[in-house]
């Protein structure tokens, strides 16, 4: 897999390369946003996942992020010492797919790239009766990944969508946090739980309906359709 790491210091970079590279990641290294913005131009577009570090010379990671966004779909995992859930929140609402914390294990990394790249791959959602998913207000295009509340289409990121449209097939059932990791992250792997909290955190802030997603304490959660009106 071709992987474009966006980091400014070179020693961090260097040592990062070595190790995905041992791991049979081809590696492409941008010190700026610019550089990595130049590097995504459609030509030469064939990235399997981008590491994007926030700390960047030039601009904003969050603004790259926005504008990674904009003129691709490969995955973008933001790498970053900054912890607190708002600022992971702001970072998937960009767009993001996943958000590692800084110092972080090896395996961890590994094993969320692994993850974005699996999800990536098995995205195709096939068509036919049950294609729209219609909960009150909010309207569900599998085939087309789509999502809008009340006509106005609001964008979601890979792992947002997909666990939007897992809920929403079984309104009303209680989704095991292991079951949603297992369908949504492809993994069995516990540190994905705090990633679907922040995740569900997104999901209520940008639909504007908090109480669409229940949390059942100690088990899961649920989602709960709307009455129509």
């Amino acid at each position: 897999m071709r992987l474009l790491l966006v980091e400014d210091d070179n020693h961090v970079a260097a040592a990062l390369s070595a190790v995905l590279a041992r791991h049979g990641f081809d590696v492409t290294h941008a010190r700026s946003g610019e550089e990595a913005l130049r590097a995504l131009v459609p030509e030469s577009a064939c990235f399997g996942v981008v590491l994007l570090d926030l700390g960047l010379p030039d601009q904003d990671g969050y603004e790259v992020c926005g504008k990674i966004r904009k003129r691709t779909s490969t995955p973008v995992i933001m790498v970053t010492a900054r912890s607190d859930v708002r600022s992971r929140i702001h970072g998937l609402n960009l767009g993001a797919d996943d958000y590692v914390v800084k110092p972080y294990d090896t395996g961890e990394l590994l094993a969320r790239i692994h993850a974005v790249s699996r999800r990536a791959a098995h995205e195709d959602v096939s068509g036919g009766a049950d294609s729209v998913l219609r909960l009150g207000p909010v309207r569900i295009e599998l085939p087309t990944r789509q999502v809008s509340v009340d006509g106005t289409v609001v964008p979601l990121t890979r792992k947002e969508f997909d666990l939007l449209a897992l809920l929403a097939q079984r309104p009303g059932v209680v989704f095991r946090r292991e079951q949603i990791i297992s369908e949504v992250w492809r993994t069995s792997w516990e540190g994905t739980g705090r990633t679907l909290e922040v995740h569900v955190a997104s999901l209520r802030s940008k639909l504007r309906m908090p109480a669409l997603i229940e949390t059942v304490r100690g088990v899961g959660y649920r989602l709960v359709a709307p009455a129509v009106a």
